[in-house]
């Protein structure tokens, strides 16, 4: 265990808006997240864009899109990117602030070069606004 980590799960099945919103909900915040941080495999948004996209991520914002606010000014490829279900997906981890360039170097010692921080968590109402 590592102080100040608060939640930490493997982005899967419900994408990463459902797991960043199960996240959400068990800490009663709002989940910011900074669409442009997020790092997308090379040509995917284009291969979004073209039609290549699964049924599960049009099932997954059926099941939970009403606890999730899109950006007017996003990609129209974003929500099904977002809600994309992942068979290997990467970690999604909620930690205090002070403790975000410790987790980071442990991560990238570890083999993640491409850890990042893709947002943050807010006061306010249990869901996911993407920006």
């Amino acid at each position: 265990a590592f102080d100040g980590v608060h939640a930490m799960t493997d982005v899967t099945g419900f994408g990463l808006l459902g797991h960043t919103l199960e996240i959400a909900r068990g800490a009663g915040l709002t989940a910011r997240v900074r669409y442009a941080d997020l790092p997308f495999l090379p040509g995917v948004e284009a291969l979004a864009a073209d039609g290549v996209l699964t049924g599960a991520s049009g099932r997954n914002w059926a099941s939970y899109g009403d606890g999730v606010k899109l950006g007017a000014d996003l990609p129209v490829v974003a929500q099904a990117l977002l809600t994309d279900p992942q068979t290997s997906g990467g970690l999604l981890i909620a930690c205090a602030p002070d403790c975000v360039a410790d987790v980071l170097a442990i991560m990238h010692a570890d083999g993640f070069a491409d850890a990042r921080i893709i947002g943050e968590l807010d006061a306010g109402p249990a869901r996911v606004e993407v920006a």
